[in-house]
């Protein structure tokens, strides 16, 4: 699974990077060096500026959006802290069916964190091991997400913004290279060249749409070992991507 990642661009330089068209300069997110469930994340996606309903899109957005999936008819928030990753054949799966087909987008990464079940040298007791897995060229990875609208019915008014929480979730795959050196799954990415077809509402078969789905930098990943700090939500900055190797 991927259940941390690091996400520091400024949406400045996202803006410029996935020809944005469409940003709102009062949504901001400071740098994320331990992204966590429930976070709010940047999303590169296509829709029209209200979002939630199914008109023709107006441009490319970068929005953010609640990291955890709260599928449409879902009755408490609740559900999307264990709706992080969608894995398998996303296209059945009732939970992201229908965000598969018309609510794909792109997750702006620097890498992801994953955790390597090792046995301490010392005591014999098992222990995680986490590694921060990254392109080797340390370029920017496009993780392919899906995102959601889901109403809170305590909003009565339902053209108020409050009553409209968009959540997305990280599309993940079984992991090769570096990666699965250290866990059996991980997220999957797009290239340029394919974020155009991937973000198009209108794009459908999802025969050519899991096709445009590759390994992150595609599997030129390195991966070293970090700091057991970052298993802490709350501790947050560039020292956790510190390699601890001896």
């Amino acid at each position: 699974m991927c259940g941390r990642y690091v996400s520091t661009r400024s949406a400045e330089d996202l803006v410029q990077l996935f020809q944005v068209t469409d940003w709102r300069a009062e949504e901001t997110l400071a740098p994320n060096w331990n992204v966590a469930p429930t976070n709010d994340v940047w999303a590169v996606l296509e829709r029209t500026a209200r979002g939630h309903d199914d008109a023709a899109p107006e441009g490319r957005q970068l929005r953010p959006l609640r990291w955890g999936l709260v599928p449409s008819w879902a009755k408490d928030v609740k559900v999307g802290a264990r709706m992080i990753n969608a894995g398998g054949a996303v296209h059945e799966k009732p939970a992201y069916r229908r965000a598969f087909a018309k609510r794909r987008c792109l997750l702006p990464a620097d890498g992801f964190y994953e955790w390597q079940q090792l046995k301490d040298q010392d005591t014999g007791k098992a222990r995680k091991q986490p590694y921060f897995i990254h392109p080797e060229n340390d370029q920017v990875m496009a993780l392919a997400g899906l995102y959601e609208y889901w109403r809170d019915p305590a909003v009565k008014q339902e053209d108020d913004p409050s009553a409209w929480l968009m959540t997305c979730t990280i599309i993940t795959t079984e992991a090769t290279d570096a990666a699965g050196h250290v866990h059996p799954r991980m997220p999957l990415a797009l290239t340029p060249e394919h974020y155009d077809a991937w973000l198009d509402p209108h794009h459908q078969d999802p025969d050519e749409l899991r096709a445009l789905l590759i390994q992150p930098a595609d599997g030129h990943l390195d991966a070293r070992p970090v700091s057991t700090a970052v298993n802490n939500v709350r501790n947050n900055g560039p020292q956790l991507l510190e390699d601890t190797a001896p």
